[in-house]
């Protein structure tokens, strides 16, 4: 079972890294999503604010770096980078899947280099929702939190990856239950953290009823798994996964609805993440509700490279916030909050179906 999750855990940064496996015709939604422009910001660009406080610790920007990878020796390199990265910008960062690290003591070493790199940042441990059905519990879990010295773990809800995915895990019966243990008997944040499919109004509320601190929504209209999966089942010629893969490549809400869908609903911190990929990205999912946001496939091709271009794409995206938050008057992240955005097309054709007030987000900030 080790060797398998290794060679996989490499295949997915190989295949994310060579092939495009973002949606095809599926978005965000973001770009439904328009700020009121301010003609008269009335506040001075340099003394913009963009640190917050989420579970207790300052960011220095509502931004972190989303779970990508770790278990292999090119990913002991991305993460150490991303977590240099971090630890000098004042961001956070989560990490892949520790099941590798859990399964085979050796591998730990490739996640517990990001707290070593990262001694102060916020750090996001992370295990599957599945594995909780299929022999983990408690046990695992702190291992996987005492092993990377973890501010909070994220347990990941993979049903769309596990479906079309070759070896997938595709029990699913009693997760809630799990996650509901964990998060009771846990002293640190646990994190329900979908990967890319979304999260509706009504699983947020059962996983805030679970006693679940944050959500990651994890929209589509990013980096979609279904089509790393269809690259690995082509290069497998299983025909099967393959057109599940091809049919399955664009499913999932839109991180735009995701994001209204939840803030409204739970008083959970919800953390957007999905097809993020600039400042602009991270200025409309604070407007809509987000707590922190979360971007990871422009951060995977810098780190491949070296600290100083991951430090620059981090630096990049909290530079086109800043901006952002400028022409819109926002002086800090909790007045960008209050910031009104006018919903149009899709996205608000969608949410308006499923009895959520579109109109209320262009007159906030009215008298």
């Amino acid at each position: 079972m080790t060797i398998e999750t290794r060679k996989r855990k490499a295949d997915h940064i190989r295949i994310s890294l060579n092939h495009d496996v973002q949606a095809r015709k599926a978005t965000t939604g973001l770009e439904d999503v328009c700020f009121i422009h301010k003609a008269l910001p009335e506040i001075n660009k340099k003394q913009v604010d963009l640190s917050t406080t989420v579970f207790g610790h300052k960011f220095a920007a509502p931004l972190i770096v989303g779970a990508i990878t770790g278990g292999t020796p090119e990913a002991m390199k991305i993460n150490a980078t991303i977590a240099e990265a971090v630890e000098e910008t004042g961001l956070g960062m989560g990490v892949g899947s520790q099941r590798a690290a859990i399964d085979d003591k050796k591998l730990e070493k490739t996640f517990a280099i990001v707290r070593k790199k990262a001694p102060t940042a916020f750090i996001i441990a992370n295990i599957g929702g599945v594995q909780l059905v299929n022999g983990y519990g408690l046990r695992e879990v702190k291992r996987a939190v005492e092993m990377i010295e973890a501010d909070a773990i994220a347990i990941h809800l993979n049903p769309l990856q596990e479906a079309v995915q070759p070896e997938g895990q595709t029990d699913f019966k009693g997760v809630l239950e799990k996650i509901c243990e964990i998060a009771n008997e846990l002293d640190k944040p646990v994190i329900a953290k979908e990967t890319g499919a979304g999260i509706a109004a009504e699983e947020a509320k059962k996983l805030e009823d679970a006693g679940v601190k944050g959500i990651d929504i994890s929209g589509s209209g990013g980096t979609s798994w279904a089509a790393v999966e269809y690259y690995r089942a082509k290069e497998s010629k299983n025909s099967t996964q393959l057109r599940l893969g091809d049919v399955f490549w664009d499913w999932g809400i839109p991180t735009a609805v995701s994001i209204v869908e939840v803030s409204q609903t739970v008083n959970a911190a919800v953390i957007a993440s999905g097809g993020i990929r600039n400042g602009v990205d991270v200025a409309k999912a604070i407007a809509l509700g987000a707590s922190l946001t979360s971007s990871s496939q422009p951060i995977l091709h810098a780190a491949i490279k070296n600290v100083n271009e991951t430090k620059m794409a981090l630096s990049l995206l909290i530079d086109e916030l800043r901006n952002a938050m400028f022409l819109v008057g926002a002086e800090s992240v909790k007045s960008l909050r209050k910031t009104p955005v006018v919903i149009t097309g899709k996205i608000a054709d969608w949410l308006r179906t499923r009895g959520f007030n579109v109109e209320n987000y262009a007159r906030k900030g009215r008298n």
